[in-house]
């Protein structure tokens, strides 16, 4: 029944609005001058022909051409169209990514119930909504671009790998790189995590049938007992420190851990003693990364068009960003004054360690917004770039959201867990040089999915808030189109 409602909420405002702007704005918009142009070549039939501006792989295109192939038969029984190409329209190509965007809300409820069993349906089907109502992805439900879709494919190899379906999970691997390649990253990030599950998992049952194998018999238990005092010291005591690390591998829990590298001890453990059925098992991600980087050598590159304009540099900015703005995104799991009082209130129960991590986090901040130039149009214009202390005294606040991010996931996962998403998120992040707020969705759902369940209330105030700045953007995307400004070496657009 949540499927449903969620499919029919997101639809319901998705398939009007999507209506309203095709009649606004009928014509190509921003990359989708790109974009339609290549999907209409593949309507054609023309899957050879490929515009070398365009930086992503075809993925958009051949779920598009999928759909309108479906559609077909319909239309040329009602004598619309008798061939594929009058119906590759961008309204026809724009509405890809509503169906989609339905398919997103779908799955994330779905991951609600798999990542959290004790939330009920009902919650799980507000937060879905929730997620399809965050403005940056709102928006680009309505255009042609790809990354409703890119969302859509990871989300679905994140739920699959969670369930264990592992070839399953691996198949939307591959979908979801067709659409974006930085989306292999994520694929790497589940695929590890899914690994230290399993093996966890192995060690639970192999512990507990031990156990009870063990403990059984009284006339084993003496035997068991002679031969320890046949035996060397040093192998006892290897014997113990393994029974102790398998318990800890078991727990998959932190608790049991005094230490940060006592954690990856006891992962790593496992992983060895048990790395050929891990092998077997992960084998599809294996075969998908393997063609991945046999594919970045044979291009040259990542990208596929436009190489001089994507050159992979560090721009470490960008983690900043992302820190500030989905900690704002996410405005009552992070920015409320018990929020606040609760991370003063850690930071106090160890001062040395908070000090020094909060200096070496202002450090490297500095560092950053100082050394590492990076473009991000209208943003860096009217808000970094208004005074030149800006970019510094943002500082703390990218600080504070990191702190407050890191907590939060810390609550519900393990530390290696954390460690791994953060560098995912780096890894996608900072070589680009462009900033734009579509490429932190993923990451942030990631993070939604994974921060602790909030009231109805804060749901309803954040729901609120997504749907009045959804309302502002379309208003200006609408009312207020943007017109190039042409003036001697110099173009830009400006709404």
């Amino acid at each position: 029944m949540g499927r449903l409602v969620v499919a029919a909420a997101v639809a319901a405002w998705a398939i009007p609005i999507a209506a309203w702007v095709d009649s606004v704005v009928p014509d190509p918009y921003m990359d989708e001058i790109f974009h339609v142009p290549q999907a209409q070549r593949y309507c054609r039939g023309d899957l050879l022909t490929w515009d070398p501006m365009i930086t992503t792989p075809p993925g958009l295109y051949y779920i598009s051409l999928a759909y309108v192939a479906a559609l077909f038969p319909g239309a040329w029984a009602t004598k619309v169209a008798d061939a594929l190409e009058p119906l590759c329209t961008p309204a026809l190509l724009r509405s890809t990514n509503v169906i989609m965007a339905v398919v997103c809300g779908v799955l994330v409820h779905d991951l609600l119930l798999c990542i959290k069993p004790g939330i009920s349906k009902a919650k799980a089907t507000v937060y879905a909504i929730l997620v399809a109502l965050y403005p940056v992805h709102w928006f680009f439900t309505f255009l042609y671009y790809t990354d409703v879709a890119s969302l859509a494919a990871v989300l679905a190899m994140y739920l699959y790998c969670l369930k264990k379906r592992f070839w399953v999970s691996a198949m939307f691997g591959v979908i979801s790189i067709l659409f974006r390649q930085t989306n292999a990253i994520w694929m790497l990030f589940f695929a590890a995590n899914g690994a230290i599950t399993y093996v966890q998992d192995l060690c639970h049952s192999d512990y507990v049938s031990h156990e009870n194998n063990g403990l059984t018999d009284k006339s084993i238990t003496e035997v068991s007992d002679l031969a320890n005092k046949a035996t060397a010291p040093g192998l006892r005591r290897r014997r113990k420190d393994r029974s102790i690390t398998m318990k800890r591998v078991v727990s998959g829990s932190t608790k049991l851990h005094t230490s940060f590298t006592e954690e990856i001890s006891d992962i790593s453990f496992g992983l060895w003693n048990s790395k050929c059925k891990v092998l077997i098992t992960f084998t599809p991600f294996v075969i998908v990364l393997v063609v991945f980087v046999a594919f970045i050598i044979w291009n040259g590159g990542i990208v596929l068009g436009a190489k001089e304009a994507h050159v992979v540099s560090p721009h470490f900015a960008q983690l900043l960003y992302f820190g500030l703005v989905s900690s704002a995104a996410l405005l009552p799991w992070h920015f409320t004054p018990r929020r606040v009082s609760d991370l003063f209130r850690l930071c106090r129960k160890n001062k040395t360690f908070s000090l020094l991590a909060m200096l070496m986090a202002l450090g490297l901040s500095f560092v950053a917004v100082h050394f590492f130039r990076h473009y991000t149009f209208y943003i860096w214009r009217k808000v970094i770039q208004a005074h030149w202390m800006m970019k510094y005294i943002l500082i703390p606040f990218y600080v504070y959201s990191w702190f407050s991010v890191i907590n939060i996931l810390g609550k519900s996962q393990t530390r290696v867990w954390v460690l791994s998403f953060i560098f995912s998120v780096a890894l996608v992040l900072v070589p680009a040089p462009l900033v734009e707020f579509r490429y932190y969705t993923i990451p942030l759902v990631i993070l939604i999915l994974n921060s602790p369940v909030i009231d109805n209330g804060k749901l309803l105030a954040l729901g609120s808030v997504y749907a009045a700045a959804d309302l502002f953007t379309l208003a200006m995307f609408l009312f207020r189109p943007f017109r190039w400004e042409h003036e001697p070496g110099t173009q830009r657009f400006m709404w």
